[in-house]
This record gives C-alpha cells, structure tokens and sequence, in this order.
C-alpha cells in the first residue's frame, strides 16, 4: 500500500512536530484539533521551526513555502476519509484515545492504517476499540519529532504484517529509523527512561542530593545530554506521573511505584517548563 496523504490528530507538540515532518518529506498532512485554535497554534510552531531552518541555511524559502503548501487545516475528523494513514498524538489516556479511534474506525476507508503515538498505552487495547484491529498500530516518535531519529513502531495483537511493513517504510522516508517492539507498558524507551527518572526524583525527595547534584552526576558521570530531573521539567511531570501509574498497574510491581514528591508537584501545578515550574524555574 502507498500512503499519500496524512491525518495527524493532535497539534500540540508531539502532534505538530510529527506533522511537520511528514509534510517535509512530501505528504499531504492534515493536523487535525477540536478548534481552529489549536491548530492554529500547532501551525504557528511549525512555521517558526522552518523559518529557524531557513535562517541557518538549511532550507530555501521555496522549500518552506512547499512544505507549508503540504499542510492542511482540519477540525473535523471526517477528514479522515481521505487519507491513507491516520496518526493519533492526542492526550495520553486510553479513554480519549479509544474514543478517538473509535470515531475514526467509522469513518477511515477500510484501506487506511490507524496509528497511535502513545508513549506507554497498550497498543492490542487501542485496537479493541475498532472493527479493524489489523490495520491498528503503535508509531511512538521521541521529542522533539523534527530532531529525533528514533520510531518505536509497536505491533498489537492482531496488527497485520503488511501494515508493519508499510509504516516501516514510511517512518524511513521521514528520515527516521523504525526500530520494533512488542507490546508491553510503557514499550523499551519508556519502560527503561521512567524508572530512572523515578528513582532520580526519590534520590531528590530522600535528601541525598540536590537537584543540580543528582543531575550533574548523571550529565558528568554517565554522559547524558542533560540530567534526569530536568529531562522530567522538559517531559513534563505531569506525563512523567502518567506513564509511571501505566507502568505501576500494568505490570503489578511496586518498582515502579510512582514518587511522593512527583505526585506532590503535578498536584500543586508544577509541571515542568511547560507551566514554568517544576524541578527548576522557567522564564
């Protein structure tokens, strides 16, 4: 199957960035939203991203004005009827996503592929929501979308071989590289990443380091681009929580028992760089 045209349900971060690569890379990109607002807004981010590639040289003017030419305002998911592959980046709850897909299942022609890109839901539950459970499949980018290279694409139960194969060979032409996973809560990215970012934010409320300590240690001593608490500020702690409580109730173990001080922060608001606080102070 050749996929041509895109529907990206979502156009918050996750949303507009898978959005504006594969209008890059030459597709016809519905970003889809509940209001105009959204969208908007989603929009607005890619254009700056592109005016940034612009001004350092790595893009033409008319390759930008090409790939904004690729991209189409939608707030009805009716729109669906015209794509090939419908990519969901909404919200990280299974409800809002079972909804979504469930709407979509309706109104997608039987050819067309319904991917989500959950951080840590269960790809086999998302399915069950739809009459096509074949054509359902996990297409989990990494933040930022434009910059990282990594796809975690998740097979559910029921996901036909040629539907793998077809998003493999999209995710490639994004410039990207597909790696397979099975699954399981929270797949391998977040399976490995949310514990460790757990376990820094116990170090923090046990008293054992500061903050910039704990993350000093883990950027001087273990390489990381940046430290784990502030990777949490950037994530947000909100989500941080999320997929840790996915984690936690999926797999029984109280390893991944999420951290009194996380749910301290999400509860008074503090939610990372996005609300200007969390571990650390934004402007």
């Amino acid at each position: 199957m050749e996929i041509k045209t895109v529907m990206v349900v979502g156009a918050g971060q996750m949303g507009s960035g898978i959005a504006q690569v594969c209008a890059m890379a030459g597709y016809k990109v519905y970003l889809n939203d509940l209001t105009g607002e959204l969208v908007g807004k989603g929009l607005s981010t890619i254009e700056k991203n592109l005016s940034r590639q612009v001004a350092k040289g790595r893009m033409t003017e008319i390759e930008k004005a090409n790939v904004v030419e690729n991209l189409k305002e939608s707030t009805d998911l009716s729109d669906a009827e015209t794509v090939d592959i419908v990519i969901e980046a909404a919200t990280e709850n299974m409800e809002v996503k079972k909804e979504i897909f469930a709407k979509l299942d309706t109104i997608a022609a039987e050819h067309v592929i319904l991917a989500s890109n959950t951080s840590s839901l269960p790809i086999t539950e998302i399915a069950a929501a739809t009459t096509r459970p074949e054509k359902v499949i996990g297409m989990h980018f990494m933040n930022p979308v434009p910059v990282m290279k990594l796809v975690e694409i998740i097979r559910g139960l029921a996901t036909a071989d040629d539907v793998y194969e077809t998003v493999e060979e999209m995710a490639k032409t994004l410039g990207k590289v597909p790696v397979e996973v099975n699954d399981f809560p929270g797949f391998v990215s977040n399976r490995v990443l949310m514990p460790m970012i757990n376990e820094a934010i116990y170090t923090l409320y046990e008293g054992v380091a500061t903050k910039e300590a704990i993350d000093e240690v883990m950027k001087l001593g273990m390489n990381h681009p940046m430290g784990p608490l502030t990777l949490a500020d950037f994530i947000g702690l909100d989500t941080c929580l999320y997929i840790m409580e996915t984690l936690h109730e999926g797999f029984g173990d109280d390893k991944y028992r999420p951290c009194p001080l996380l749910r301290k922060y999400v509860k008074a608001g503090w939610l990372g760089k996005k609300t200007g606080r969390g571990f650390y102070m934004y402007d």
